[in-house]
């Protein structure tokens, strides 16, 4: 949902709602119907024992409000009582207050979807004894929405408010299923009981009782979302945005929503002197970072997506020791550096295994909210993704986990799904030393293929070692110019230049037999028959690589280098309107040329081929050492008799 369209949810309708919600804390009865308590009565605070509190409570707005306790939950109680201390603690105080704010956004927004779609006026009809009998349906219907819109906010607003609050510890056996639909009250009540189930089994002090406030927020989340993917009416809770100004906090369907702030990013960032070898991924990745910060965040757009040449994505590979986090460090520490002399927030995140949890949707959730950072239009966002080949699992693969397979699905439809959109702001790299283990379709999304092998020539081992040993010791450097077999330009024209033919043996094959049938590939048609014979090689060869080569042949004709001063002060480019941006870039573009697409169609399609063979040479491995496995085991078998 574009920022733009949100609409800000009035202050005043919220604070109105905070007796309401303050009633829902204090005490109501409910009796579970989906769920059984799991609280016995002989408990210490368990439903349906009203126990005294132990203070009289001076947080802001609590006090004087205590209500007469009603027989059945109390989660004030519960909250306070949580970590057996006779005064209230801070956790406990920030928690309250947290749910209430939670709550009372909740009913504002409930009551705003109610009257969206005509909930309210028939609300009143009812109460009226005044509703068609034929319209029963159609009211049940119209509640149940409202009910999973409130849920829905209650749980993300509770997340998001509680997220500066969270530590290090993880709590398990949450629960989040006592959904009901029956109306927005009946539909709190329930979940707040859950709540209540889950604080008391496994709130103890100050930390376990933020853990598990933040664990059933994120369960309720999903589970309310699973639940609105096929409920009837539901547009008019996900066909609108609104945004709290206070905590900007911003709502949108059944998305968890992030902060604005970038925050301070915790990277020791290398400068791109510091990167040895892997010309192409470095100079690829220089171009990126200069690009990003060309996003125009009033119009939420930028002109390298308009021109062409944007890298929404990226894919690395390499062995073990070749330079992929050196890489991620140098770009980030670009970005980071241009943000701040333009004044804007940057954001980076690295998904990693840590991400992966065996709590069903948990590990779908930890992916989205990673994509949800790094696209926030609010912000310049980067995300990497290291060894992806063993976060995102390959579909049908059985020894891949259901969690790795939910972020294969959340990856593959934040990259280039029906609702991806592309404004310029975020760019995603994909890192891994086995790409042949990545899911084909998930590796396809990667609009650009940096191959990161390393040091290779005489030069590149004598600049790293003079590098990493620094200037503190006396060794003389001998015959050598450090670093200069590094200058940019020479390096890259060099590696573009050995891309005129493919490297790889059965795609050279290819090659030759096109080159002998129509000569020189120096048009569209020679070059789309190359492609088709690349297809005919390789089934996997499909339309979206031809898409991936043409915004890499359209990123080539933005390889210009953008003058330094305009990076060095925000005035001269980063804070001039985006028409004068689009100008100023248009006037550097370079013409696209058939030995651009020649090198960049062999560039990829090495890429592919390389994949293919290394998955076929470990698939042959594996196969030899199990038959010579069986083979020892027959031996010994009949050596036994």
């Amino acid at each position: 949902m574009d920022a733009r369209n949100e609409m800000e949810l009035p202050e005043d309708d919220i604070q109105g709602n905070y007796p309401q919600a303050l009633s829902l804390l204090t005490g109501f009865e409910h009796a579970p119907r989906l769920m059984q308590s799991t609280v016995t009565a002989g408990a210490e605070l368990s439903p349906g024992i009203a126990a005294p509190s132990r203070f009289r409570p001076t947080t802001p707005g609590l006090l004087g409000r205590r209500a007469a306790q009603a027989d059945g939950v109390n989660l004030l109680e519960r909250i306070e009582n949580a970590g057996g201390d006779e005064l209230l603690t801070p956790a406990a105080a920030t928690l309250a207050r947290v749910l209430r704010r939670a709550i009372a956004i909740a009913l504002a927004v409930s009551n705003d979807v109610a009257a969206r779609s005509g909930a309210g006026e028939m609300k009143r009809i009812n109460l009226e004894s005044r509703l068609p009998a034929d319209r029963h349906h159609e009211f049940a219907e119209l509640l149940a929405v409202e009910s999973l819109a409130a849920l829905s906010v209650l749980a993300n607003a509770t997340a998001f408010l509680l997220a500066e609050h969270s530590g290090a510890l993880n709590v398990e056996d949450i629960t989040s299923d006592e959904i009901l639909t029956d109306s927005t009250q009946t539909a709190l009540q329930g979940a707040l009981w859950e709540l209540d189930q889950n604080l008391s089994r496994n709130a103890r002090d100050d930390q376990s009782l933020i853990a598990t406030a933040l664990a059933w927020a994120e369960s309720l989340s999903i589970a309310v979302a699973a639940r609105g993917e096929n409920t009837p009416r539901i547009r008019a809770f996900t066909g609108a945005a609104w945004r709290v100004a206070a905590d900007d906090f911003a709502i949108a369907g059944f998305a968890p929503p992030t902060r604005v702030q970038g925050g301070p990013v915790a990277m020791e960032f290398k400068k791109p002197e510091e990167v040895v070898g892997n010309a192409i991924a470095k100079h690829q990745a220089m171009r990126l970072a200069r690009m990003l910060v060309a996003y125009d965040f009033d119009r939420m757009a930028n002109p390298f997506v308009e021109l062409g040449g944007f890298v929404f994505t990226f894919l690395g590979d390499g062995k073990p020791g070749t330079g992929k986090t050196t890489l991620i460090q140098m770009m980030a520490g670009l970005i980071n550096e241009y943000c701040q002399v333009a004044g804007y927030p940057f954001r980076y995140r690295n998904l990693s295994i840590d991400n992966v949890d065996s709590y069903q949707g948990k590990s779908g959730q930890n992916a989205r909210a990673f994509v949800n950072a790094i696209v926030d239009p609010k912000v310049i966002g980067f995300g990497s993704i290291d060894d992806i080949d063993q976060i995102a699992g390959r579909r049908g693969d059985r020894q891949s986990s259901s969690g790795q397979q939910e972020i294969t699905a959340v990856l593959m439809e934040a990259f280039a799904g029906a609702s991806t959109v592309v404004r310029g702001n975020a760019t995603f790299g994909m890192f891994s030393n086995h790409a042949e283990n990545i899911d084909d379709a998930l590796r396809q999304r990667a609009s650009a293929r940096l191959r990161i092998d390393g040091p290779k020539s005489r030069d590149d081992y004598i600049d790293i070692l003079g590098l990493l040993m620094g200037s503190r010791h006396q060794i003389p450097v001998g015959d050598h110019d450090l670093m200069r077999a590094q200058a940019m330009q020479q390096a890259v024209a060099i590696e573009y230049r050995d891309h005129s033919r493919p490297l790889e043996t059965g795609l050279a094959q290819v090659f030759d037999s096109v080159l002998h049938q129509f000569g020189p590939l120096d048009n569209i048609a020679d070059l789309g028959s190359y492609l088709h014979a690349i297809a005919c090689a390789d089934s996997r060869f499909t339309g979206r690589a031809v898409k991936n080569i043409t915004d890499a042949v359209k990123a080539r004709a933005m390889d210009f280098d953008m003058p330094d001063m305009w990076f060095e002060t925000p005035e001269p480019f980063l804070h001039q309107p985006y028409e004068r941006k689009v100008q100023m870039i248009e006037s550097l573009r370079k013409p696209m040329t058939p030995e651009m697409i020649l090198q960049e169609i062999n560039r990829y399609a090495d890429s592919e081929w390389r994949y293919a063979e290394n998955a076929d040479e470990t698939a042959i491995q594996d196969a030899v050492r199990g038959m010579e496995r069986m083979a020892e085991a027959k031996r010994r078998f009949e050596g036994g008799r």
